[in-house]
């Protein structure tokens, strides 16, 4: 593979992230955006996220989610770009759904699994997919187009009927969709934080009614209950039993089986437990109820939640309402509260575009697929125009830019 200025790339696979190790695979995605401390300013992208899911067994192949992270070294064997990539036998898990792909080429006498998913696993948060070294525009750009031309050899070469790469940032979708994939759109929605003060300063800029009834539900949410923000050393094994309980009760019934075990909320609390923020809800001494948020260079990642009491409003309150409450004192620009939920429009939350892209071997299939995706963007695009008309925002009909 050959880069800027005539710089050849080759690129191999590795089983395990352990293969590249924490500083090597960090050093990389932190390039991509990084905290003032050096970190990956993406959590979901850092060693310590990952490890956690392949070593808890929670991503792997036993699950049936094989790691094949896609790695991409300069002429001296430096490793230059990397892409966390998984051979998938069933599509759980990723939030973009292609059930319908799969049937459809089965019943054509195809064979769609496994396929190779670039992704975080169980993570439906837009963000690096393509991670190059630091170094100029060019030369990135170069490193992320020798990604891409990887990732269509391994397919190819092993007898995959496609790629797909899902949530990449808007940058990683256009060289994408340059190189010649399929481009898919879908929404979420999101907390922009417009400088304001605090949620109060927030909330004034709704229309009238829509406030009062935020101002409603937030007094009822915080009746008979104490809410509170724990970060690092302060949740420990008890905290984590709690949530835990809250995450497979709420998980059980809304997925049917949950994805995430114990041991994998044990290892993230050790190793990076302050980027994790848990807003806790308790009840007569006793946790009922709980949010995990995960704290990026920019943004407040809601991610899980669950409760082991009905209450009324408390899951707005601690998934949406608290989140806003806590990116606005600590400066972050946004709250990206996770897939699907209509439900956020009300509370403020605006709708965004997200996407993901997609390499398909067989051409009468891409052809399908073209079809199918022409349709499905228009209609999301629909969607999004119809949700930001009805944006409960007074004497604003514009939402947030896509991204």
């Amino acid at each position: 593979m050959t880069g800027a200025g005539g710089e050849t790339f080759t690129a191999r696979i590795v089983a395990s992230v352990g293969e590249i190790g924490a500083a090597a695979w960090d050093a990389i995605a932190a390039a991509e955006g990084a905290l003032a401390d050096g970190r990956p300013g993406d959590p979901f992208v850092s060693y310590a996220f990952l490890a956690a899911l392949e070593g808890s067994g929670c991503a792997s192949a036993a699950t049936g989610w094989h790691p094949r992270h896609v790695v991409l070294e300069d002429a001296a064997g430096a490793i230059v770009g990397l892409a966390p990539g998984w051979f998938k036998t069933h599509s759980r898990g990723e939030y973009v759904f292609d059930q319908g792909w799969a049937e459809a080429w089965t019943r054509a006498g195809g064979r769609y699994y496994p396929k190779l998913q670039v992704a975080v696993p169980f993570t439906p948060v837009p963000g690096p997919r393509l991670m190059a070294a630091a170094g100029t525009a060019e030369r990135r750009a170069a490193i992320k187009r020798g990604l891409i031309a990887a990732l269509e050899a391994v397919t190819v070469e092993a007898g995959l009927s496609s790629a797909h790469v899902t949530f990449p940032d808007p940058g990683d979708a256009d060289l994408m969709a340059r190189a010649g994939w399929a481009i898919r759109h879908d929404r979420q929605f999101r907390f922009v934080n417009r400088g304001y003060r605090d949620w109060d300063d927030f909330a004034a800029t709704l229309l009238g009614r829509k406030r009062k009834q935020l101002v409603r539900e937030r007094r009822e949410a915080n009746a008979e209950v104490t809410i509170r923000f724990l970060r690092g050393a302060e949740i420990g094994e008890a905290q984590w039993d709690a949530f835990f309980a809250f995450y497979m009760d709420t998980g059980s019934r809304k997925w049917g089986r949950p994805y995430l075990d114990r041991t994998f909320f044990s290892t993230i609390g050790a190793t990076m437990g302050d980027r994790l923020l848990l807003v806790l809800a308790e009840a007569e001494g006793r946790a009922i109820a709980g949010a995990l948020n995960f704290v990026g260079a920019e943004a407040l990642y809601g991610r899980w939640w669950g409760a082991l009491e009905e209450r009324p409003f408390l899951h707005f309150e601690l998934c949406y309402h608290r989140a806003v409450d806590w990116a606005i004192a600590h400066g972050l620009g946004r709250v990206e509260a996770g897939a699907q939920g209509e439900h956020k429009l009300a509370r403020g939350y605006e709708p965004v575009l997200t996407r993901s892209a997609h390499f398909v071997v067989d051409p009468g299939f891409r052809a399908a697929v073209d079809r199918f995706l022409s349709e499905e963007r228009a209609a999301v695009a629909a969607l999004i125009a119809e949700e930001r008309a009805a944006s409960p925002f007074a004497g604003r009909a514009e939402a947030a830019a896509t991204s």
